[in-house]
């Protein structure tokens, strides 16, 4: 409960002066504008695919030599189609009446929408039990629609006996959208069903839950609307990832910012017979605390336009646009909605006007689990927060375990995977980078220096050349010559040249997503610079490298900006040096604490395989930018009981006052995350745990121990240099 006065005061003059009428159009033109709102909005929950991409060389920097190729690949191949690898295999040598049926089904692959021409002819492995192809899937259409048509041609087609599989680049990309088709139904409908049961049990109440939840929802579909239209337009990036979290952020925040609201109005009807006047009393009193909340998360989030990936830099101000609308909805539609409602919004718990009663308590409960809570700091305070920081150190050891390295394509998706199985097989009889070549770009007159370092390396298994009027538009590139693909005696084609450069493409030993492939790229690059080559590497492995590196640069330069913005905010709010300087550092033990136990989770108990380098980084900036609410919550009411009864004793006023809200909205917040877990993607299962767990543990454990313990250990000097510091408590 938050603080209320202990007499009921007169309305302002404003609020005695406004006329019935006024009062029922305000509210009531405020629920049709959101009304509108979502109404507009609600059909683009379906629509978010036509303006984002999966693609991961759309969020590299423009200075990244893999997104430099990836912009040239089209001039050289006249296309923008994407490979799909379709690999056949059995347990015993495939005879020839099999490859011959099998060469038919894929000759006919041409005929299905979304396939381009120029479908490769089957090439048989060297032990006879495998075959592949390579079939150009065209990606201004859905490549998932396309990849499934051509998995299910190939089922129908494929003799008795033969597996057959679709990977390849085209193969995860349709992996990854199946994945994240289920962001707009099964995610939201489980987020909003555990914020609803959180709420039943907290309030008791059906109404007042469906309020909130309704504020969330609209919250979210205008700020979808928003987002939907400036992605439509180029001014930001979409991704399934982004609107995954864009869910989640916009959900929770908006359900914290009405629980503080309604715990406001509840209180204020206790001392207003006036409906009216009471909503006045409970955004006077709840507007500074979501604003200032609502400004720090954003301020966290805007720092990630420092990133150097565009899927870091874009979540920033996406975000940041559904923090606006979640502040927006807390503080006019729920406001509004309950107004409309009045007492009944609470019912069955109705709360009644008795301002005596109010007046007794002095604005704090007496009774309950957070009181009982102060007695034991105010007994304790000194042993609660050393035993509390030890507790959380030893856990944060465990971040010496987590591998943020990065993770292999395949391993992303954690489902059951086509293209997943039929990489396992590319690898069993082919070379393993089949259909995901290395793409070198190199000035034409240094092409065969660039050829001759790409043969020279044990990672390569073979180099083509782009060329004019060969029929494949390649030929391949042996020690001495450029050797044509056709008949006998056959010239060798020229060589496709643009602006005076040359495409060479490398076919890997091992696959595209390996650790072994990763060294054969950086074995290249390094070798192109010690020979003066002035070569452009690219490709999916390249593109892997180049991600994971800018993902280590932004870790490194992103964090520290944000705990160094948010110092200053909570510097701002609390007029002091100390008690800033202290909370960031319990959140920042308690960040480690979560990122030390999942590392333990993810590696001993779930088996993952790693984590990319930009989980840390989001974990961090969720559980900072969003548990500093927490800290603005509990430090400002410190803060105003203690400039009435001493600092100690505010301590225990504070937490006794704020318990309930800040558990609630914990609550909430880390079951919000912990939705995102439905959406079989590896990373944002790995956000998921992380965020709920550090939020779980920043609710129960800091928030509730070790800051309030830690605060009334102190005493005045935590408000230094203010004048609250140098003041002596009251009594």
């Amino acid at each position: 409960m938050i603080r209320v006065p202990q007499t009921p005061a007169t309305p302002p003059r404003s609020t005695r002066r406004v006329p019935t009428w006024l009062r029922v159009l305000i509210p009531a033109l405020l629920i049709l504008v959101w009304f509108a709102g979502a109404g507009v909005g609600g059909p683009y929950f379906g629509k978010v695919g036509e303006v984002s991409s999966n693609d991961q060389t759309a969020y590299l920097p423009s200075s990244a030599d893999a997104t430099k190729v990836q912009g040239m690949l089209g001039d050289f191949t006249d296309s923008r189609a994407i490979p799909a690898v379709v690999v056949f295999s059995s347990d015993a040598k495939l005879s020839g009446p099999q490859l011959q049926q099998l060469r038919t089904a894929v000759e006919v692959l041409s005929d299905i929408s979304g396939v381009e021409d120029g479908v490769s002819p089957l090439i048989p492995s060297e032990d006879g039990r495998a075959a592949e192809a390579f079939v150009p899937i065209d990606t201004s259409v859905k490549v998932s629609t396309t990849v499934d048509a051509v998995a299910e041609r190939l089922a129908q087609k494929a003799p008795d006996g033969v597996a057959s599989h679709v990977t390849g680049p085209a193969g995860f990309t349709a992996d990854l959208v199946e994945a994240f088709s289920g962001i707009d139904g099964i995610l939201l409908l489980v987020a909003l069903l555990a914020v609803f049961v959180i709420l039943i049990v907290v309030y008791r109440s059906l109404l007042l839950p469906v309020a909130v939840l309704a504020t969330s929802l609209f919250a979210l579909t205008v700020a979808l609307l928003c987002v939907w239209w400036l992605a439509k337009s180029g001014a930001l990036l979409l991704s399934g990832q982004t609107q995954g979290i864009l869910f989640i952020l916009v959900i929770g925040a908006a359900t914290d910012y009405s629980l503080l609201y309604v715990s406001r109005y509840r209180e204020a009807l206790r001392v207003e017979q006036d409906t009216w006047t009471a909503t006045f009393r409970a955004l006077r009193g709840s507007w500074e605390p979501i604003v200032a909340s609502g400004g720090t998360v954003i301020a966290g989030l805007l720092c990630l336009l420092l990133s150097d990936l565009k899927s870091n830099s874009a979540l920033g101000p996406v975000a940041s646009i559904g923090i606006v609308f979640a502040m927006l909805s807390a503080l006019t539609l729920l406001p509004a909605i309950l107004f409309a409602f009045g007492r009944a919004a609470f019912w069955p718990k109705r709360p009644h006007f008795e301002p005596e009663a109010v007046a007794a308590e002095d604005g704090v409960p007496s009774r309950g689990v957070w009181a009982k809570l102060g007695g034991l700091i105010r007994r304790r305070p000194r042993a609660i927060w050393i035993t509390t920081a030890l507790l959380l150190l030893a856990g944060a050891a465990g971040v010496t375990q987590l591998q943020a390295q990065g993770v292999s394509q395949s391993d992303l998706v954690l489902t059951a995977s086509s293209a997943r199985d039929g990489q396992r097989v590319l690898g069993e009889h082919f070379p393993g980078g089949s259909g995901s070549p290395v793409s070198v770009v190199v000035p034409a007159g240094e092409l065969r220096t660039a050829a001759d370092a790409m043969l020279a390396s044990p990672g390569i298994d073979g180099v083509t050349v782009a060329t004019k009027d060969s029929p494949s538009g390649s030929a391949t590139v042996t020690a001495d010559r450029i050797v044509a693909q056709g008949p006998p005696g056959t010239a060798a084609p020229a060589p496709t040249e643009v602006d005076g450069r040359v495409l060479l493409q490398g076919t890997l030993t091992s696959a595209a997503d390996s650790d072994t492939a990763e060294r054969t790229v950086r074995e290249l690059r390094t070798a192109f610079a010690s020979d003066g080559t002035r070569a452009l590497v690219g490709g999916v492995t390249a593109t892997a490298i180049d991600t994971n590196d800018a993902s280590v640069h932004d870790r490194t330069l992103i964090i520290p900006v944000v705990l160094a913005v948010i110092l200053v905010i909570l510097m701002l709010l609390l007029r002091s040096i100390v008690a800033p300087v202290l909370l960031v550092l319990t959140t920042v033990l308690s960040f480690g604490t979560a990122l030390g136990v999942s590392a333990l989770v993810f590696d001993g108990i779930f088996r993952f395989p790693g984590a990319d380098p930009a989980v840390p980084l989001y974990g961090f900036v969720f559980l900072v930018a969003l548990g500093i609410d927490y800290n603005i919550f509990l430090a400002t009411r410190v803060r105003e009981e203690s400039r009435l009864h001493g600092t100690r004793e505010g301590v225990i006023r504070g937490l006794s006052a704020t318990g309930g809200v800040i558990t609630s909205a914990g609550l909430v917040l880390a079951a919000t995350f912990a939705a995102l877990s439905v959406i079989p993607i590896l990373f944002l299962v790995q956000i998921a745990f992380i965020v709920a767990f550090g939020v779980l543990l920043d609710t129960f454990l800091v928030r509730a121990f070790l800051v309030p313990a830690l605060i009334f250990d102190i005493g005045r000097p935590i408000w230094w240099p203010s004048k609250l510091s140098r003041t002596e408590d009251p009594r």
